[in-house]
């Protein structure tokens, strides 16, 4: 069974993403330029710089969800959300 841990540190994600051969990336022509992804491939979406993929997780205030431990280290499970509202 897989753990998952949810992070905004940018080495972190950065490391778990390359190890499984990602990149940052964007959806072709949106409109939004903070609309960012993580791809394995390169068909249906733009390659974008690190630096604009984390401008992109703080301008919307993301996380990024992901497997921490599982039977395979190099699964690619991983998802862009919301962050939570910290209570003062």
């Amino acid at each position: 069974m897989g753990r998952f841990g949810t992070t905004t540190d940018y080495s972190r994600i950065r490391h778990w993403i390359e190890a499984r051969g990602g990149h940052p990336a964007r959806i072709k022509n949106a409109p939004d330029s903070e609309t960012v992804r993580v791809d394995f491939s390169s068909e249906t979406q733009e390659e974008i710089s690190w630096d604009e993929f984390f401008q992109g997780l703080d301008g919307s205030r993301l996380a990024f969800l992901h497997r921490t431990k599982a039977e395979d280290d190099a699964a690619r499970f991983g998802k862009i959300l919301r962050r939570k509202r910290r209570h003062h």
